[in-house]
């Protein structure tokens, strides 16, 4: 009965250290949003340089951009545009919501109105660095599996891009799998 009551016991304590042990390590690599950001300036239209491949968003999409305008009731207001392979024009709309003071990790939802009661309906939208001037901005999520490097312009210099890529890089980011995206006509 003893060895039994010490098996469970070790197993239980292996099982516990190894936990925390995980919580620590993804605590340490978990993406983090800058303090704050000044949501007038971040408002208005966006084009995305690049991005980690999803499930939502094609690579074969060009000419993608995005727009937040704030609502009323203060959410955002966004508008996801892109042209698909065959040119036409490809629109989600949703709604962001903040979620910390400093307005740079929010909640985003594409879905309608009555499905956004549900838990998965929402997603991060981090705004993990952002340019001095709002020319530039990386957004994520804390899991990795989403980034986006937008730009006022559809284009950015090298210089700008390697240095905002090398920020997502030390956040954790497989920035190996980034998909640049192609701008063919002005929007």
């Amino acid at each position: 009965m003893k060895r039994k009551k010490l098996v469970t016991v070790t197993a239980l304590a292996i099982g516990l250290a190894t936990l925390a042990y995980r919580k620590k390590k993804h605590a340490e690599h978990r993406p983090h949003a800058v303090d704050q950001i000044n949501l007038e300036r971040y408002l208005g239209q966006w084009y995305e340089i690049a991005h980690l491949p999803n499930y939502f968003q094609k690579t074969s999409s060009t000419d993608t951009t995005a727009s937040y305008r704030l609502n009323p009731d203060q959410t955002i207001a966004v508008k996801n545009r892109c042209l698909d392979p065959k040119g036409r024009v490809r629109i989600a709309q949703g709604t962001a919501y903040a979620q910390n003071k400093g307005k740079s990790e929010l909640k985003v939802s594409f879905l309608p109105k009555g499905l956004k009661w549900l838990p998965c309906s929402k997603g991060d939208y981090w705004v993990l660095r952002i340019d001095p001037h709002y020319q530039t901005a990386l957004v994520g999520d804390g899991a990795h599996k989403y980034l986006w490097l937008l730009s006022r312009t559809p284009t950015i210099a090298q210089d700008t891009y390697d240095s905002f890529i090398a920020t997502a890089k030390e956040q954790g980011f497989p920035v190996e799998k980034l998909h640049r995206t192609q701008h063919t006509r002005s929007q």
